[in-house]
């Protein structure tokens, strides 16, 4: 059974060892990305309230899975700090080195929040069709539905990286309006907001979440309504934009935390 969905961004400065800077007394901070890693933690604790099975979705070069063996490294980021999406094994296998970065933080939340919950994850190729990717989300939904497991699903997306001049694709004057509608839809919960984001000019934005954003979407198509929505975290601090937010269904099973 589908409990809840949870979205978070990607940027590896979310684990404290790859960036070093910390928090001051009283859980105060002078840095940005310790108040979005506090968000996606926040996040992360309510999917693990709720299931201890969980699905990621997200973005890659090609469609690819991922079982609860999967174990990964941060050793490219800086740190060789090493993450799995389920439970030690007896005879764990090898960290993979080359580990997508959306399969990597959703096993250090999973590590952080709740070690013992099993993970699956799924990306989807970047140049993923948008009917295909809320066709993707839509059979997921019927798939966890089936079971009568509680069942929570992580994306882990992130949105344009050309905001500003400093931002990784530098600044784009196009970027500022299609984040913002963008933000607006994921603070509603808008399906149709999110159904309308086009894949050239995300592409060229580096909005590279895209497709995951609407799996999101097609995640909920089947309910009466937008889903409730929880923004825990917007904002845009080195020029890329990210989202963390806890989502929850409007059908019969859907209920307010």
């Amino acid at each position: 059974m589908f409990s809840i969905a949870a979205l978070v961004p990607s940027p590896p400065m979310l684990v404290p060892a790859l960036c070093g800077r910390g928090e001051l007394p009283g859980g105060a901070s002078d840095d940005p990305i310790a108040v979005l890693r506090a968000a996606a933690l926040d996040a992360a604790a309510a999917l693990a309230a709720v299931a201890d099975r969980w699905t990621v979705l997200g973005v890659g070069a090609d469609d690819q899975n991922f079982g609860p063996a999967t174990r990964g490294t941060f050793r490219g980021f800086g740190a060789d700090v090493v993450v799995g999406l389920g439970p030690a094994q007896s005879v764990p296998v090898p960290a993979d080195p080359q580990l997508p970065l959306p399969v990597l933080i959703a096993g250090w939340l999973r590590e952080q929040v709740a070690p013992g919950v099993s993970v699956r994850a799924r990306l989807l190729a970047a140049d993923t069709a948008p009917r295909e990717c809320a066709r993707a989300g839509a059979a997921l939904r019927a798939e966890l539905d089936a079971d009568p497991i509680p069942h929570a699903v992580l994306v882990v997306a992130d949105g344009a990286a050309t905001l500003t001049v400093k931002a990784p694709g530098y600044l784009d004057d196009r970027a500022a309006a299609v984040q913002h509608d963008l933000d607006t839809a994921l603070r509603a919960g808008s399906r149709a907001g999110l159904a309308v984001l086009e894949p050239d000019l995300c592409a060229r934005l580096l909005l590279d979440g895209r497709a995951a954003y609407q799996a999101l979407g097609g995640l909920f198509a089947g309910d009466p309504a937008d889903p409730r929505v929880r923004t825990l975290y917007q904002g845009a601090p080195y020029g890329v934009a990210y989202d963390v937010s806890v989502w929850r269904s409007t059908g019969p099973e859907g209920s307010d935390e």
